[in-house]
């Protein structure tokens, strides 16, 4: 069953595209293979393996469970000391509040059940049981009424000052909401995933009726409160000496070109991320993403980073390991000799950088500076030799270029200046798995909400996973962050708070 289901997917997705189905085309291989002979039957055999192996990578992506993990030694998965079981008590609630209800016997049970005396209570005796309970969100409507004053000469009238509010268009109801009600919306939609229509009815039932464009709307306008932060952010990150960057997709679902892919461009630094969401994923949109960044970029090998550190003395491209590893996990179904060793080595490298001290951006001068020094030094010592067997090795390999370690091979030492240059500075990381951490959140509201309805939700959209994903990154709670920038900024227009300062404050 697995096969049929197999070959209708092949033929359809090749039929669609005008080729021959690859099952057809590995029975014509073969029987041209018995009649040929000499170099033109080599020709077919490796066109022949070549087609297998894509056959073989088509059913493991229909099939097969996306994991990037290799099974470990026998001698690797056994711990050296037993593992302490992990009880099943109650687990501990820090932060919650506690709320003390007594309960007391009614009057009629406080009768002695032996001689029928009345029972008086035991001083500071209590039997005690946690419950954790749940106090359901209510939205009420708070009546600011704010008082006139006036001099007896008639001269001047005063009125006290009201709440302040976000200006969300002309008529009286785009006033009616709080700045902390938009931020829950955003909370709700950017942290949790939660679509606003969704939203809606989930308001409904706790008795606000409400609709989805007027919490578009909140949205909006607390979007432009933020927009100062939102790009001091960006130049934050800019400002760092080594950053990382990506670019998955986004969907823009309205518009003239409905459906159409957009592209989240994103860059990281320790701690902050900040996304732009543009309609290309030419060099020019690198180039405005990057907005004169002078300094090192950790990527891919996709080819718009190069052009740019290409074009002028300012980028200079690292390139990532783990880009490279999962090149040799899909080659190690089909190659699994040859292939190991490259695998085997990169994690022996990995082992390595474990061993390097923690970098983050809180440490001290002084801390930081020693933990570089010792991370340089074990880089130099220890790295560099496995580095140069890995090269050694790939130049020693005989692999179909059409095959998957092929590609691989190819991949890795194409990328090979970049892939190094983390041996000459220990600023840089071994990869860039930090900015696709950080991409996580974006990703799964993609998949709740599909993407964006204008251009003006894609860049509402770029703000708020930038401003909620850098707090989480630096450990601020997001929305406490936002409610934070936001009375910030309404108290006075243009002012910034980015996240890491709070933890400074």
């Amino acid at each position: 069953m697995r096969s049929v289901i197999l070959n209708r997917c092949v033929r359809s997705r090749c039929s669609s595209s005008g080729r021959t189905p690859p099952s057809t085309k590995i029975q014509q291989l073969i029987a041209a293979l018995a009649r040929l002979q000499g170099e033109a039957a080599v020709s077919v055999q490796r066109e022949l393996a070549c087609l297998k192996e894509l056959l073989a990578q088509r059913e493991r992506a229909l099939f097969s469970p996306s994991s990037e993990r290799r099974p470990r030694p026998a001698s690797d998965t056994l711990p050296s000391e037993p593992t302490p079981r992990r009880g099943h008590g109650p687990t501990a609630q820090p932060k919650l509040p506690i709320v003390e209800i007594v309960h007391e016997l009614a009057d009629a049970d406080r009768a002695c059940a032996q001689c029928g005396g009345t029972l008086t209570e035991m001083k500071h005796q209590t039997e005690d049981a946690d419950e954790i309970d749940v106090v359901a969100r209510r939205f009420v409507i708070v009546k600011h009424q704010r008082k006139k004053y006036r001099c007896a000469c008639n001269g001047c009238i005063a009125t006290a000052p009201g709440p302040q509010r976000l200006t969300v268009k002309p008529d009286a109801r785009g006033q009616r909401y709080s700045p902390a009600f938009a931020v829950e919306i955003a909370i709700n939609k950017y942290l949790d995933h939660l679509p606003l229509e969704r939203q809606a009815r989930v308001m409904a039932r706790e008795g606000l009726t409400i609709e989805s464009r007027t919490l578009w709307d909140q949205l909006n306008a607390l979007a432009t409160v933020l927009t100062p932060t939102y790009e001091a952010l960006h130049r934050h990150v800019l400002t760092a000496p080594v950053i990382g960057a990506d670019e998955p997709w986004w969907r823009l679902m309205g518009g003239s070109a409905p459906n159409k892919r957009w592209w989240a461009w994103s860059v990281t630094c320790e701690d902050a991320v900040a996304y732009t969401i543009l309609e290309s994923r030419s060099q020019d949109a690198a180039r405005r993403v990057l907005d004169g960044y002078r300094g090192v970029v950790v990527a891919d090998g996709y080819a718009a980073y190069d052009a740019l550190a290409r074009a002028g003395p300012g980028v200079t491209l690292a390139h990532c390991w783990a880009h490279v590893r999962r090149k040799f996990v899909e080659a190690e179904e089909h190659y699994p000799e040859p292939g190991t060793p490259a695998l085997e080595l990169i994690g022996q490298r990995y082992a390595v950088e474990r061993e390097c001290p923690a970098i983050n951006a809180a440490a001290g001068d002084e801390l930081r500076t020693d933990a570089l020094a010792m991370r340089a030094a074990l880089r130099r010592e220890r790295s560099a030799p496995i580095v140069a067997a890995i090269h050694t090795w790939a130049h020693q390999q005989r692999a179909l270029p059409e095959g998957a370690l092929g590609k691989a091979i190819a991949y890795m030492l194409g990328l090979w200046r970049g892939l190094t240059r983390f041996l000459d500075d220990p600023r840089i990381a071994l990869d860039n798995n930090a900015t696709e951490r950080a991409l996580r959140g974006l990703v799964v509201g993609r998949k709740n909400h599909y993407g964006s309805r204008s251009q003006r939700g894609t860049e509402v959209a770029a703000l708020f996973y930038s401003l909620i994903e850098s707090a989480k990154l630096c450990g601020v709670e997001p929305k406490a962050y936002l409610l934070t920038a936001t009375r910030a900024a309404l108290a006075t227009p243009g002012a910034v708070t980015l996240p890491h300062a709070l933890l400074t404050s």
